[in-house]
């Protein structure tokens, strides 16, 4: 009876200690905590979700253990990596009371990467994402539209496009507004409704006159 009642107590103390192993070894693990993302540059650092293509980004950290020391680098990766394994980007960061913490918005030639997330205490490997930069898409869409040409000037230079013909006598359409005939400049003498300068007319009657005059005093002295 003896021998039944001990091997029942050692079975209980047994099993208490198989039920509380667990939660004393997730109480002397800390450091192996929590979860680490990438983000886009414009996403909200209190949103848990990972963003694997990015172009300007930041590292977001959750429910790591309260102001805890962190380390982090970022390796170029394949299959675009020129060289497997070198380290592009590296830095530290101080999370806050609740574990939380971000670093500053980044970029990096648009390529495939490994993030290494190390921690003061962690007990296992690093923390780590991949993920791809890509900044081409966009570029394209900032393209530049063609302005107008400085050439649309009124001088209308020759070799550029768009000018106006300046305005010199000898363009098309101005004969008819050009000075008369006789290539007098002021003081033209002015024109009748058929062409006629009436300067002129107005002498040849006067001519007339005279010759009459002088043909009718010849006559009566005769």
């Amino acid at each position: 009876m003896r021998t039944l009642n001990r091997v029942g107590a050692l079975s209980a103390v047994a099993a208490a200690a198989l039920l509380s192993a667990p939660a004393a070894a997730h109480a002397t693990a800390p450091g192996d905590n929590g979860t680490v993302k990438i983000h886009d540059a414009s996403t909200g650092e209190e949103l848990r979700r990972n963003e694997p293509h990015v172009c300007e980004f930041y590292l977001d950290a959750f429910g790591f253990d309260s102001v805890q020391q962190v380390s982090w680098h970022i390796e170029a990766w394949a299959p675009t990596a020129a060289v497997k394994g070198e380290t592009v980007e590296s830095g530290a960061i101080t999370l806050d009371d609740e574990g939380h913490g971000r670093t500053t918005d980044m970029t990096l030639p648009d390529g495939h990467y490994k993030l290494f997330w190390n921690f003061e205490g962690e007990k296992g490997a690093a923390k780590h994402k991949v993920f791809w930069t890509d900044c081409e898409d966009e570029e394209e869409g900032g393209g530049t539209t063609a302005t107008p040409s400085a050439s649309a000037s009124p001088s209308g230079t020759p070799g550029e496009s768009g000018g106006e013909p300046s305005a010199s006598p000898s363009a098309p359409g101005e004969a008819a507004a050009s000075p008369s005939p006789q290539g007098g400049g002021e003081g033209d003498l002015a024109e009748t409704g058929n062409g006629a300068p009436v300067g002129l007319l107005s002498a040849a009657a006067a001519a007339l006159l005279g010759a009459g005059g002088y043909l009718v005093f010849r006559r009566r002295r005769a």
